[in-house]
Protein backbone atom coordinates (compact mmCIF):
# COMPACT_ATOMS: atom_id res chain seq x y z
CA UNK A 1 0.00 0.00 0.00
CA UNK A 2 1.28 3.47 -0.87
CA UNK A 3 1.67 6.17 1.76
CA UNK A 4 -0.56 9.24 1.73
CA UNK A 5 0.31 11.85 -0.89
CA UNK A 6 0.13 15.41 0.52
CA UNK A 7 -2.12 17.69 -1.50
CA UNK A 8 -2.26 21.47 -1.40
CA UNK A 9 -5.99 21.83 -0.74
CA UNK A 10 -6.65 21.48 3.00
CA UNK A 11 -10.38 22.08 2.43
CA UNK A 12 -10.69 18.50 1.19
CA UNK A 13 -10.26 17.38 4.79
CA UNK A 14 -13.53 19.11 5.66
CA UNK A 15 -15.62 17.17 3.12
CA UNK A 16 -17.76 14.31 4.41
CA UNK A 17 -18.19 13.15 0.81
CA UNK A 18 -16.26 14.36 -2.23
CA UNK A 19 -18.17 14.26 -5.50
CA UNK A 20 -16.12 13.46 -8.61
CA UNK A 21 -18.57 15.12 -10.96
CA UNK A 22 -16.74 14.28 -14.19
CA UNK A 23 -15.95 10.69 -13.21
CA UNK A 24 -19.48 10.02 -12.02
CA UNK A 25 -18.70 8.67 -8.55
CA UNK A 26 -17.98 9.89 -5.01
CA UNK A 27 -15.64 8.97 -2.19
CA UNK A 28 -18.49 6.82 -0.81
CA UNK A 29 -18.86 4.80 -4.03
CA UNK A 30 -16.10 2.40 -3.04
CA UNK A 31 -12.97 2.01 -0.90
CA UNK A 32 -10.40 4.15 -2.74
CA UNK A 33 -7.40 2.63 -0.98
CA UNK A 34 -8.55 -0.89 -1.72
CA UNK A 35 -9.43 -0.14 -5.35
CA UNK A 36 -6.66 2.27 -6.35
CA UNK A 37 -4.00 2.04 -3.65
CA UNK A 38 -1.50 0.16 -5.81
CA UNK A 39 -1.46 2.63 -8.72
CA UNK A 40 2.00 3.57 -10.01
CA UNK A 41 1.18 4.93 -13.47
CA UNK A 42 -1.60 6.97 -15.08
CA UNK A 43 -1.90 6.94 -18.87
CA UNK A 44 -4.00 9.64 -20.53
CA UNK A 45 -4.88 10.71 -24.04
CA UNK A 46 -7.51 12.84 -25.74
CA UNK A 47 -9.67 10.08 -27.20
CA UNK A 48 -11.84 7.78 -25.07
CA UNK A 49 -11.70 5.10 -27.78
CA UNK A 50 -7.93 5.25 -28.05
CA UNK A 51 -7.35 4.99 -24.30
CA UNK A 52 -9.83 2.11 -24.09
CA UNK A 53 -7.95 0.24 -26.81
CA UNK A 54 -4.67 0.87 -25.02
CA UNK A 55 -6.10 -0.42 -21.74
CA UNK A 56 -7.32 -3.54 -23.56
CA UNK A 57 -3.86 -4.14 -25.04
CA UNK A 58 -2.25 -3.89 -21.58
CA UNK A 59 -4.90 -6.20 -20.11
CA UNK A 60 -4.14 -8.81 -22.77
CA UNK A 61 -0.44 -8.47 -21.98
CA UNK A 62 -1.19 -9.12 -18.31
CA UNK A 63 -3.47 -12.04 -19.07
CA UNK A 64 -6.48 -10.26 -17.57
CA UNK A 65 -9.87 -11.43 -18.76
CA UNK A 66 -11.72 -8.99 -21.01
CA UNK A 67 -13.69 -6.77 -21.13
CA UNK A 68 -11.89 -4.04 -19.17
CA UNK A 69 -14.45 -2.35 -16.93
CA UNK A 70 -15.10 1.38 -17.21
CA UNK A 71 -15.01 2.48 -13.56
CA UNK A 72 -16.53 5.89 -14.34
CA UNK A 73 -20.25 6.38 -13.88
CA UNK A 74 -22.77 6.07 -16.71
CA UNK A 75 -23.16 9.86 -17.04
CA UNK A 76 -19.46 10.68 -16.60
CA UNK A 77 -17.55 13.07 -18.84
CA UNK A 78 -14.39 10.92 -18.76
CA UNK A 79 -13.71 7.19 -18.92
CA UNK A 80 -11.55 5.40 -16.36
CA UNK A 81 -9.97 1.95 -16.58
CA UNK A 82 -7.56 0.06 -14.33
CA UNK A 83 -5.18 -2.72 -15.24
CA UNK A 84 -3.03 -3.83 -12.31
CA UNK A 85 -0.93 -0.81 -11.24
CA UNK A 86 -2.03 1.39 -14.16
CA UNK A 87 -4.96 3.78 -14.57
CA UNK A 88 -6.19 4.87 -18.00
CA UNK A 89 -8.34 7.93 -18.75
CA UNK A 90 -9.20 10.38 -21.52
CA UNK A 91 -8.64 14.11 -21.04
CA UNK A 92 -10.53 15.55 -23.99
CA UNK A 93 -9.10 18.43 -26.04
CA UNK A 94 -7.19 21.37 -24.62
CA UNK A 95 -6.02 22.76 -21.30
CA UNK A 96 -9.44 23.39 -19.65
CA UNK A 97 -10.69 19.84 -20.14
CA UNK A 98 -7.31 18.39 -19.20
CA UNK A 99 -7.08 20.38 -15.97
CA UNK A 100 -10.50 19.08 -14.90
CA UNK A 101 -9.27 15.53 -15.46
CA UNK A 102 -6.04 16.24 -13.58
CA UNK A 103 -7.83 17.68 -10.54
CA UNK A 104 -10.10 14.68 -10.20
CA UNK A 105 -7.38 12.16 -10.99
CA UNK A 106 -4.94 13.57 -8.44
CA UNK A 107 -7.69 13.75 -5.83
CA UNK A 108 -8.41 10.09 -6.55
CA UNK A 109 -4.74 9.26 -5.97
CA UNK A 110 -4.74 11.35 -2.79
CA UNK A 111 -7.69 9.45 -1.31
CA UNK A 112 -6.11 6.16 -2.41
CA UNK A 113 -2.85 7.02 -0.64
CA UNK A 114 -0.66 6.94 -3.76
CA UNK A 115 2.37 9.16 -4.18
CA UNK A 116 4.98 9.89 -6.84
CA UNK A 117 2.83 8.48 -9.63
CA UNK A 118 4.08 8.85 -13.21
CA UNK A 119 1.56 10.40 -15.60
CA UNK A 120 2.11 9.55 -19.27
CA UNK A 121 0.34 11.47 -22.02
CA UNK A 122 0.05 9.55 -25.30
CA UNK A 123 -1.14 11.74 -28.13
CA UNK A 124 -0.95 13.15 -31.60
CA UNK A 125 0.69 16.47 -32.38
CA UNK A 126 1.97 18.79 -35.03
CA UNK A 127 5.63 18.07 -35.63
CA UNK A 128 8.19 20.83 -36.08
CA UNK A 129 10.87 19.87 -38.57
CA UNK A 130 9.98 16.19 -38.23
CA UNK A 131 8.02 14.09 -40.69
CA UNK A 132 4.61 12.56 -39.95
CA UNK A 133 4.93 9.29 -38.07
CA UNK A 134 7.79 10.54 -35.88
CA UNK A 135 7.55 9.97 -32.13
CA UNK A 136 8.38 13.08 -30.12
CA UNK A 137 9.29 12.69 -26.43
CA UNK A 138 9.24 16.01 -24.61
CA UNK A 139 12.31 17.14 -22.68
CA UNK A 140 10.49 20.32 -21.69
CA UNK A 141 7.02 21.78 -22.06
CA UNK A 142 6.45 25.49 -22.74
CA UNK A 143 3.65 27.89 -23.57
CA UNK A 144 3.39 29.76 -26.88
CA UNK A 145 5.80 32.40 -25.52
CA UNK A 146 8.32 29.57 -25.07
CA UNK A 147 8.10 29.97 -21.29
CA UNK A 148 8.20 26.87 -19.02
CA UNK A 149 4.95 27.76 -17.27
CA UNK A 150 1.24 27.18 -17.38
CA UNK A 151 -0.51 30.41 -16.46
CA UNK A 152 -3.95 30.43 -14.83
CA UNK A 153 -6.13 33.36 -13.83
CA UNK A 154 -7.31 32.54 -10.29
CA UNK A 155 -9.66 35.00 -8.59
CA UNK A 156 -8.66 37.52 -11.23
CA UNK A 157 -4.93 37.17 -10.56
CA UNK A 158 -2.33 35.46 -12.80
CA UNK A 159 -0.73 32.35 -11.30
CA UNK A 160 2.23 30.64 -12.99
CA UNK A 161 3.09 26.99 -12.39
CA UNK A 162 6.21 25.23 -13.61
CA UNK A 163 5.99 22.57 -16.30
CA UNK A 164 8.99 20.30 -15.71
CA UNK A 165 8.95 16.80 -17.17
CA UNK A 166 10.54 13.71 -15.63
CA UNK A 167 13.80 13.60 -17.59
CA UNK A 168 14.85 10.30 -16.02
CA UNK A 169 11.77 8.60 -17.45
CA UNK A 170 12.31 10.36 -20.81
CA UNK A 171 15.86 9.04 -20.98
CA UNK A 172 14.70 5.54 -20.09
CA UNK A 173 12.10 5.64 -22.87
CA UNK A 174 14.63 6.94 -25.39
CA UNK A 175 17.06 4.12 -24.58
CA UNK A 176 14.23 1.60 -24.76
CA UNK A 177 13.14 2.91 -28.17
CA UNK A 178 16.63 2.27 -29.52
CA UNK A 179 16.26 -1.43 -28.68
CA UNK A 180 12.80 -1.89 -30.19
CA UNK A 181 11.71 -2.36 -33.81
CA UNK A 182 9.25 0.54 -33.87
CA UNK A 183 9.74 1.28 -37.58
CA UNK A 184 9.60 5.02 -36.92
CA UNK A 185 11.93 7.84 -35.97
CA UNK A 186 12.10 8.89 -32.31
CA UNK A 187 13.29 12.34 -31.28
CA UNK A 188 13.59 14.17 -27.97
CA UNK A 189 12.78 17.87 -27.94
CA UNK A 190 10.71 20.69 -26.57
CA UNK A 191 6.92 20.87 -26.78
CA UNK A 192 4.73 23.96 -27.20
CA UNK A 193 1.29 23.74 -25.60
CA UNK A 194 -1.16 26.14 -27.23
CA UNK A 195 -4.64 27.21 -26.18
CA UNK A 196 -6.19 26.27 -29.51
CA UNK A 197 -5.58 24.38 -32.73
CA UNK A 198 -5.54 27.33 -35.12
CA UNK A 199 -4.35 30.83 -34.26
CA UNK A 200 -2.08 30.07 -31.28
CA UNK A 201 -0.37 27.37 -33.32
CA UNK A 202 0.16 29.77 -36.21
CA UNK A 203 -2.15 28.09 -38.68
CA UNK A 204 -3.30 29.98 -41.75
CA UNK A 205 -6.43 27.87 -42.30
CA UNK A 206 -8.64 28.95 -39.37
CA UNK A 207 -11.72 31.14 -39.68
CA UNK A 208 -9.62 34.08 -38.40
CA UNK A 209 -5.99 34.81 -39.30
CA UNK A 210 -4.25 38.05 -38.30
CA UNK A 211 -0.71 37.20 -39.45
CA UNK A 212 1.13 36.44 -42.66
CA UNK A 213 2.77 33.30 -43.98
CA UNK A 214 6.14 34.97 -43.38
CA UNK A 215 5.30 35.80 -39.76
CA UNK A 216 4.08 32.27 -39.14
CA UNK A 217 7.26 30.69 -40.49
CA UNK A 218 9.47 33.12 -38.60
CA UNK A 219 7.77 32.10 -35.35
CA UNK A 220 7.92 28.37 -36.04
CA UNK A 221 11.54 28.49 -37.22
CA UNK A 222 12.51 30.46 -34.12
CA UNK A 223 10.81 27.82 -31.98
CA UNK A 224 12.67 25.10 -33.87
CA UNK A 225 15.98 26.90 -33.26
CA UNK A 226 15.11 26.87 -29.54
CA UNK A 227 14.80 23.08 -29.63
CA UNK A 228 11.03 22.80 -30.05
CA UNK A 229 9.98 19.73 -32.03
CA UNK A 230 6.19 19.63 -31.68
CA UNK A 231 3.03 21.55 -30.81
CA UNK A 232 -0.05 20.27 -28.98
CA UNK A 233 -2.72 21.49 -26.54
CA UNK A 234 -2.51 19.65 -23.20
CA UNK A 235 1.09 19.24 -22.06
CA UNK A 236 1.50 22.27 -19.79
CA UNK A 237 -1.74 21.37 -17.99
CA UNK A 238 -0.49 17.88 -17.17
CA UNK A 239 3.09 18.80 -16.27
CA UNK A 240 2.20 21.85 -14.16
CA UNK A 241 -0.46 19.98 -12.22
CA UNK A 242 1.91 17.09 -11.53
CA UNK A 243 4.61 19.53 -10.40
CA UNK A 244 2.10 21.07 -7.96
CA UNK A 245 0.85 17.80 -6.49
CA UNK A 246 4.06 15.79 -6.10
CA UNK A 247 3.66 13.55 -9.13
CA UNK A 248 5.73 13.20 -12.32
CA UNK A 249 4.84 13.53 -15.99
CA UNK A 250 6.12 12.75 -19.47
CA UNK A 251 4.66 13.28 -22.94
CA UNK A 252 4.97 10.84 -25.85
CA UNK A 253 3.26 12.12 -28.99
CA UNK A 254 3.32 11.18 -32.66
CA UNK A 255 3.52 13.86 -35.34
CA UNK A 256 0.75 13.77 -37.93
CA UNK A 257 1.98 16.81 -39.88
CA UNK A 258 5.23 18.76 -40.26
CA UNK A 259 4.18 22.31 -39.43
CA UNK A 260 7.12 23.80 -41.32
CA UNK A 261 5.58 22.37 -44.49
CA UNK A 262 1.82 22.26 -43.92
CA UNK A 263 -0.99 23.40 -41.63
CA UNK A 264 -3.55 20.75 -42.51
CA UNK A 265 -3.29 17.07 -41.69
CA UNK A 266 -3.14 15.47 -45.13
CA UNK A 267 -2.03 11.94 -44.30
CA UNK A 268 -4.42 9.13 -45.20
CA UNK A 269 -6.89 7.68 -42.71
CA UNK A 270 -4.92 4.43 -42.77
CA UNK A 271 -1.67 6.22 -41.95
CA UNK A 272 -3.34 8.19 -39.18
CA UNK A 273 -4.66 4.98 -37.62
CA UNK A 274 -1.19 3.43 -37.87
CA UNK A 275 0.62 6.48 -36.48
CA UNK A 276 -1.69 7.00 -33.50
CA UNK A 277 -0.82 3.51 -32.25
CA UNK A 278 2.93 4.24 -32.12
CA UNK A 279 3.02 6.01 -28.70
CA UNK A 280 1.20 3.04 -27.18
CA UNK A 281 3.72 0.57 -28.60
CA UNK A 282 6.62 2.33 -26.93
CA UNK A 283 4.83 3.21 -23.69
CA UNK A 284 3.31 -0.28 -23.50
CA UNK A 285 6.75 -1.86 -23.58
CA UNK A 286 7.95 0.62 -20.95
CA UNK A 287 5.03 -0.23 -18.67
CA UNK A 288 5.58 -3.93 -19.20
CA UNK A 289 9.14 -3.55 -17.93
CA UNK A 290 8.49 -1.09 -15.12
CA UNK A 291 5.05 -1.76 -13.66
CA UNK A 292 5.44 -5.41 -12.78
CA UNK A 293 2.81 -6.21 -15.39
CA UNK A 294 3.19 -9.88 -16.29
CA UNK A 295 0.88 -12.43 -17.84
CA UNK A 296 -0.96 -14.50 -15.28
Amino acid sequence: MCTMQPILNSYLNELDEDIFHHFGFTTKSFDFKQKFGDVKFVCVCGSSNRIHNFAISMAKLAGIQLPVENIAGSHARFVLYKVDHILFADHGIGIPSTLILMHEMTKLLHYAGCKDVLFIRLGTCGGLGVKPGTLVMSDRCVNTKLEPYNELCILGKPVRRQTKVDLNAVNELKKLSENLSLQCSVVVGGTITANDFYEEQGRLDGAICSFSQEEKLAYLKSAYDHGIRNLEMEGTAITSHCNSTGHRAILVCVAVVNRLENDQVTISADDFKLFEQLPGKLVGEYLKRNSGLIAR
